[in-house]
């Protein structure tokens, strides 16, 4: 049996005291556990809310300053590596947060198993690895069968939101998503978000940002 290509390579990154603390005093309050069921947002977070879902939170800036403002909306984050999760945790509990829980695992198994179909009302991909030799293009997330998943788990009208800041990439998102029945360019001004501290590094250094915005075909949801 082959094994299944991963979009990330587990970096051996320093982990600091505070993180490591975190990842083991913090979260069994604010992580979830890997679940082959999907799980039950409401037991969750207790409440039912639209649900987000974020991939790859990197160290968590961004992820918990969309959280601190949109208190109506709970979110997911997943990320792989240790010390990225261990200062979400830290974030999370220095903010209060009670609408952000944290992942550690695969992104595409959470997707396919942790989420039921039609359970998001958004995916948030910031800056996924962009995999820029072309013997790696393989790795990147954002292919035909991702397409297909994601949009599977999106509510009608729930939105898979995009960003990088490689062209290149860029291109190959924009066709793959097009290219997926269930999913529609979204109107314009749907993508709105914060600016991240990696995108803050790219701009510095003139790479150029492409926000990609795309809806599940269906019904939209009422405003919220």
């Amino acid at each position: 049996m082959s094994r299944p290509i991963r979009s990330y390579v587990l970096r051996q990154g320093r982990t600091t005291p505070a993180q490591r603390r975190a990842l083991d005093g913090l979260f069994p309050k604010y992580g979830l556990p890997f679940s082959a069921r999907p799980i039950d947002s409401a037991a969750v977070f207790g409440r039912r809310a639209p649900l987000v879902l974020e991939i790859g939170s990197g160290m968590g800036e961004t992820t918990a300053e969309i959280a601190a403002t949109q208190p109506q909306r709970d979110f997911i984050a997943v990320e792989v590596h240790g010390p990225g999760v261990g200062s979400l945790l830290n974030r999370i509990a220095a903010a209060g947060l009670t609408n952000l829980r944290v992942v550690r695992h695969d992104a595409a198994e959470v997707l396919e198993h942790m989420i039921a179909d039609g359970g998001l009302a958004a995916i948030h991909l910031f800056f996924p690895d962009p995999w820029p030799k072309k013997r790696h293009h393989k790795r990147r997330l954002v292919q035909p069968a991702f397409a297909a998943l994601a949009a599977r788990k999106l509510a009608p009208g729930g939105l898979l939101h995009a960003a990088t800041d490689w062209p290149d990439y860029a291109e190959r998102m924009l066709a793959v998503l097009r290219a997926e029945p269930l999913l529609e360019e979204a109107p314009a001004g749907s993508a709105a978000r914060p600016v991240t501290k990696f995108e803050s590094r790219g701009l510095r250094l003139g790479n150029p940002v492409r926000d990609l915005a795309f809806r599940r075909r269906g019904i939209l949801p009422a405003a919220r």
